[in-house]
């Protein structure tokens, strides 16, 4: 019989070494076995799909061993999963994952290195300082940026929106809030963001400890853009009624619009009144690498901190984000040393602790899947991909702008067009119709897209992030669209 320390881990023993390969070799044939099909989702609905999960048994007395695990998984788990990487799902913000990035998961989850000190992730460390150098570069900032791998955009916004808070309250107000807390005239703070921005904006302000009501949303033009006359009023009412601004947090990249705010305007605005511009760049962060379309985000460089999603445009596999700010000392908001764990005669002596510039203590090493990916593909090989995926909402946008049967809200400036279905009875409720006909390609068609709200309305949402997205595709799935009306 096997003692317990033997086939649980890889090491170097050679029976380790082959139940390793022989597990890793199984789920990667399940999963292959798995994609029989062409459909985004082609598994059970809600109710039933939770009897069946409820009905296992998590935690037996007697463990069942990885080949009966691996036939639950085969038959309960993996037919139910949503696919990314069809050309029929286009929900979300959320995409198919590169198959190079895949195989860095596989490095990252054996080799578990945790992101904290150096003694825990060596070379792990000195690759992501490397990729971070990369993409400050990449974004147009200068020597003094640095930056931080985070779990996703939300945490990457809250990290930006800290360091902005503390940079005023120190610089402006001579507060240190790292060592007392918040000022006495805390709930005077002001960050503006537009009426279509991320929620994270709202729970960032929560969690700082200054509620929702430090955040004033600013209305949005036609084009789903903060209207940066309306901004400036705003600020200007705050000043008077004794309030403290101190953030612009533009979007690039709505989640429903895919519309970016006017980086260049807000720079001037933030430079007028003193304020800090985060760009929350979690979506229309991957434009940078499009020959053809990085223009669109060019005010980016003047922003004091972004958030850079690689889990959305980017194609890597969630989760997978990164804290970029302009001017690195600030990161120092987030710096506490411990004796166990990043010691100051460490860094001293060049061992970099990254635990100092992050919310986080223990981390994934999600950089590999960046220095992998940006490797194998190259600029070139990027370029055509984020291209392709521009493109697509261009063409798709086209054809329903001209079709009398449907309803476009803005023309996309990245991958997600917004519209709707008219239905063919005049006397027939539109709202209705349209989340009946979302419902029905889920269930009947294997389709996924997603449903919003703009205007008070239904609207239906492609998120074309799947560059294997083609014009005939995109009209088919129209007509098939149209005929359930």
């Amino acid at each position: 019989m096997n003692s317990p320390a033997e086939k649980i881990f890889l090491t170097d023993s050679q029976a380790d070494k082959e139940a390793y390969i022989r597990m890793m070799s199984e789920a990667v044939r399940a999963a292959v076995d798995a994609m029989s099909h062409s459909q985004a989702y082609a598994g059970m609905p809600p109710y039933e799909l939770r009897d069946v999960i409820r009905k296992s048994e998590i935690l037996p007395v007697n463990g069942i061993g990885f080949e009966a695990v691996m036939q639950e998984v085969r038959e309960k788990i993996l037919p139910n999963l949503v696919r990314p990487m069809s050309n029929s799902y286009m929900a979300h913000l959320h995409g198919p994952a590169l198959l190079e990035s895949i195989a860095a998961e596989i490095f990252i989850a054996t080799f578990n290195q945790s992101m904290d000190s150096w003694d825990q992730a060596p070379a792990a460390t000195e690759v992501e300082v490397e990729v971070i150098r990369e993409l400050c570069r990449l974004y147009g900032y200068g020597s003094a940026a640095d930056g931080v791998f985070t779990s996703g955009g939300s945490q990457s916004n809250l990290s930006g929106l800290l360091l902005a808070r503390d940079w005023f309250c120190n610089e402006k107000l001579h507060w240190d809030v790292k060592k007392y807390g918040l000022p006495e005239n805390f709930r005077k703070l002001r960050m503006y963001s537009s009426e279509v921005s991320h929620f994270s904006m709202e729970k960032s302000c929560h969690l700082m400890g200054m509620g929702y009501d430090a955040v004033v949303k600013v209305p949005v033009d036609q084009a789903m853009k903060m209207d940066t006359a309306k901004l400036e009023k705003l600020i200007q009412a705050d000043l008077a009624a004794g309030n403290l601004p101190f953030c612009v947090a533009a979007t690039v990249g709505t989640t429903d619009f895919g519309s970016i705010d006017p980086l260049i305007e807000l720079r001037e605005i933030c430079d007028r009144y003193g304020l800090w511009l985060h760009a929350d760049a979690a979506y229309g962060s991957g434009m940078i690498l499009s020959r053809k379309y990085a223009g669109r985000i060019s005010g980016i460089s003047g922003c004091d901190s972004i958030t850079v999603d690689f889990h959305k445009m980017f194609l890597l596999p969630i989760s997978c984000s990164a804290s970029l700010i302009k001017d690195g000392r600030y990161f120092e908001a987030l710096t506490l040393h411990a004796d166990y764990l990043n010691r100051e005669e460490d860094e001293e002596d060049g061992y970099i602790n990254l635990v100092n510039k992050s919310m986080q203590t223990t981390r994934r090493f999600d950089a590999l899947k960046v220095w992998m990916s940006f490797k194998m593909r190259g600029a070139d090989g990027w370029s055509e991909l984020i291209t392709r995926c521009v493109d697509n909402a261009a063409y798709f946008y086209s054809i329903l702008d001209k079709n009398r049967e449907t309803e476009v809200v803005t023309m996309p400036e990245i991958s997600s067009v917004v519209f709707r279905v008219l239905p063919k009875n005049a006397a027939e409720d539109a709202d209705t119709v349209n989340k009946r006909i979302r419902r029905e390609l889920l269930h009947r068609h294997g389709v996924v897209i997603g449903q919003t709200v703009c205007y008070g309305k239904v609207f239906l949402k492609f998120t074309l992030l799947n560059p294997l997205h083609t014009p005939e595709k995109l009209d088919s799935l129209l007509q098939l669209i149209l005929s359930l009306r």
